[in-house]
C-alpha cells in the first residue's frame, strides 16, 4: 500500500471508529509499526488528526468542550434515569461527592428524602440542593464559566478535608483503552481526587460518551463503577472486561 493509500485509510478508519489504535493500523495495512508511527505523524502536522498514546483521534474535538446549557437537554431522558438508579445506591448516612455535570445534577430530586451529606463542586447543582434540604458543602475554587465547575488549588485544598462513603461523576468520554476523559485537566484533577477518597465510585454516562476520548484522563475504567444505558451485547462484554458496568434501561 503507498503512503498516499495509507493515509486516506487511517483517516477513513478515524471518521468511522473516532479513535484507532497504531496496532490496528498495522494489522490492515501491514506495515511495520515505525511507518504508522510516521504516517500519524505527517497527518498530525497537516492538522488532520490528533496523536495520543497508542494511536490518534480526531484533531480538535477532545479540546472541544460544550456548555452546562448545551448539555443539559441532550440525551434527557437517559440521564434522568441513570441519575435514579444512582440515588439508589445512595443509603442513609452516607457522605457523597456529587461532581458538576448534567447527569449528576439530575440525581437531586431522587436524593430529597435520604439523610446525607453531600460535597460538590459544581455551583450549577448548589441551588438544588438547597431546594430539596439537602445538607450541602461547597469545594472553593477557581469558577469554570462554560460549566460552573469549581476547579484549581483551593478545589484540590477543600477537597483533602473531606472523605466520602461513595462519588459520583461525569466524564466526557469513556474508552477501553484510553479510560475516563474530560478536557480540562483541573478538572480531571477533581474528578480523580475526589475518587481516591471515596470509598465507592461511580461514573453516569450516557450512550453519547462511549467510545469518545477527550484530551485529559481522569483514570482507568477499573477506577470507577460504570453506570450507563442499555449497550449492544459485544460492546457490554468488552467494558466488563475492563470494569463493573451497571446497566439501566428504560
Amino acid at each position: 500500500m503507498l503512503t498516499n493509500e495509507r493515509h486516506e485509510f487511517i483517516l477513513r478508519l478515524l471518521e468511522e471508529k473516532q479513535t484507532i489504535k497504531i496496532q490496528d493500523i498495522v494489522d490492515a495495512t501491514a506495515a511495520s509499526e515505525s511507518t504508522i508511527r510516521r504516517d500519524l505523524n505527517e497527518l498530525e502536522n497537516q492538522q488532520k488528526l490528533e496523536r495520543v498514546f497508542g494511536g490518534a483521534v480526531l484533531p480538535g474535538r477532545n479540546l472541544n468542550e460544550p456548555s452546562i446549557s448545551d448539555k443539559a437537554s441532550q440525551h434527557l431522558e437517559e440521564k434522568i434515569r441513570l441519575a435514579k438508579y444512582a440515588a439508589s445506591l445512595i443509603n442513609e448516612g452516607d457522605s457523597v461527592f456529587l461532581d458538576a455535570g448534567t447527569t449528576t445534577f439530575q440525581m437531586i430530586p431522587f436524593l430529597k428524602d435520604k439523610n446525607i451529606v453531600v460535597v460538590t463542586n459544581g455551583l450549577t447543582l448548589v441551588e438544588s440542593l438547597n431546594d430539596y434540604g439537602i445538607d450541602t458543602y461547597l469545594t472553593g475554587g477557581k469558577m469554570k464559566s462554560k460549566t460552573g465547575a469549581l476547579v484549581g488549588a483551593q478545589t484540590i485544598e477543600s477537597l483533602q478535608n473531606y472523605r466520602f462513603d461513595k462519588c459520583f461523576l461525569g466524564v466526557n468520554g469513556l474508552h477501553a483503552e484510553y479510560g475516563y476523559t474530560t478536557p480540562d485537566p483541573e478538572e480531571a484533577s477533581v474528578k480523580r481526587l475526589a475518587s481516591s477518597l471515596s470509598r465507592r465510585s461511580y461514573v453516569l454516562a450516557d450512550h453519547s460518551k462511549l467510545q469518545k476520548v477527550s484530551f485529559a484522563k481522569i483514570m482507568d475504567l477499573d477506577g470507577a463503577t460504570l453506570i450507563i444505558d442499555q449497550l449492544p451485547s459485544d460492546v457490554l462484554a468488552n467494558l466488563e472486561k475492563k470494569t463493573t458496568v451497571k446497566v439501566e434501561s428504560a
